[in-house]
């Protein structure tokens, strides 16, 4: 792709970092989006679903007009099996190794292989993607780990762990427009895509389903927008609940 990959965005080279190549908030918004419809894609409109089992920032391909495509099947599954809920399974997941910090905690202990495998590894990656904080950060130790750093600032000071670069590219977009009442704005949008992010990557059960999580994203992405208006999320959220998604090409 042309643009390379997310992780070559996320984190640039030492001689990538003498060229302008920072994501914004709303293109990180995009690329968020992409990826969520391209699973979506994969687990449910398939003849047989697919999981992918190793979603990470360098199998996300950004091509010239930053639109993300999932990449790397090498380790993807057909599921042949169906379970509850509309939530297919494979038998063991054992075998899989998925990459560290990204593959679901049930792998490690054989658990099947599922959609709801890619679910967490896709809340690592958007927690990731606005954290600028690798899984495997040396910060992380123990039981503290992307989860619980995100889970813990939750709702009200998630500005202290948003990626520095979100925050000086908004910035320097207020600065130009005069739109100093955004920052409440952009607040709630990333504490909406952290409690996302989250949720996707609990351990045990992931109800939220990768439908509602398009819809909810494209919430955050259409308030951002549309700010300066004074709409109100809540009246956003009822215009845009039953708003047709197109997933770009996987």
């Amino acid at each position: 792709m042309s643009n390379g990959s997310l992780e070559s965005w996320l984190y640039p080279s030492s001689t990538e970092q003498n060229h302008t190549k920072n994501l914004n908030l709303t293109q990180r918004l995009n690329i968020a989006i992409d990826v969520a419809s391209a699973l979506e894609y994969l687990h449910h409109h398939y003849d047989i679903p697919v999981a992918h089992c190793d979603l990470k920032p360098s199998n996300v391909l950004l091509d010239n007009n930053l639109y993300a495509h999932v990449g790397d099947f090498g380790l993807a599954r057909f599921l042949f099996a169906a379970t509850g809920n509309s939530n297919y399974a494979q038998s063991s997941s054992i075998g899989i190794r998925g990459t560290v910090g990204y593959v679901a905690p049930e792998y490690s202990m054989g658990g099947d292989i599922s959609t709801q495998g890619d679910l967490y590894s896709y809340g690592i990656l958007l927690l990731e993607m606005f954290t600028g904080k690798r899984p495997t950060n040396d910060m992380f130790t123990d039981n503290f780990n992307l989860h619980s750093y995100a889970k813990m600032v939750l709702p009200h000071r998630v500005m202290e762990i948003v990626d520095p670069q979100i925050i000086m590219e908004e910035e320097h977009g207020s600065s130009k427009t005069g739109q100093s009442s955004e920052g409440k704005v952009i607040e709630e949008c990333l504490a909406s895509i952290f409690q996302i992010g989250v949720s996707c990557s609990a351990e045990g059960p992931r109800e939220l389903l990768i439908y509602f999580m398009l819809v909810y994203i494209n919430v955050c992405l259409l308030y951002a927008y549309f700010s300066a208006s004074a709409v109100s999320l809540s009246a956003v959220c009822n215009n845009s609940a039953s708003a047709t998604l197109t997933p770009s090409p996987i």
